[in-house]
């Protein structure tokens, strides 16, 4: 190997070739496998989205309480963050500072079907929706990274011509001689 010139050497000090970056992300990795994540990326923005929800709030709290602008600006985010199911309740700023990205993964369709007992488990969740077997009031979803509202979980259900569902009604003795001739 030949010997390296000065401004190589320069570069060379500020890498660490012992202790990367990416290897400090136990946190991340958890919430991947937790969730059933399986684009790195989705992750990324979720959290991307939480900071800048942070920046925000904090940009409100350095305004007068009494200001109307700010008042306004905090009923309208905590209406939104509450409406999307990131947040419990819409009393204060605080709950917005400590948003996490984990927040943003329990609001994930597939987690949302598990919550519901519609799969036993994510990964099942997913395929079923992978699949096509899940629609979201009258649009079928294919993609487990749809974020499922407040009000749009009462509108989670299974597609007309999916055997799952035939599979339930059955199961149910619920099953009508006219769905059987529609499939």
């Amino acid at each position: 190997m030949r010997q390296l010139r000065h401004h190589e050497q320069k570069l060379l000090k500020k890498v660490d070739f012992l202790q990367w970056k990416s290897d400090q992300n136990i946190r991340e990795i958890k919430i991947l496998r937790r969730y059933h994540i399986q684009d790195r990326e989705d992750y990324v923005k979720y959290n991307k989205i939480c900071g800048h929800i942070t920046k925000l709030t904090a940009k409100l709290k350095d305004l007068k309480p009494e200001d109307e602008f700010r008042i306004k600006m905090t009923d309208d985010l905590l209406s939104k963050l509450y409406n999307m199911g990131l947040i419990p309740t819409k009393k204060s700023l605080s709950q917005c500072e400590t948003l996490a990205a984990s927040a943003f993964c329990r609001r994930r369709l597939p987690v949302v079907m598990v919550r519901m007992k519609m799969a036993e488990t994510l990964k099942e969740a997913v395929t079923f929706i992978e699949q096509g077997h899940v629609r979201v009031g009258p649009t079928v979803v294919t993609d487990p990274t749809f974020l499922v509202t407040r009000s749009q979980e009462d509108f989670l259900t299974w597609v007309d011509s999916s055997k799952i569902k035939r599979a339930v009604v059955a199961y149910n003795d619920k099953l009508d001689d006219f769905d059987l001739l529609g499939n």
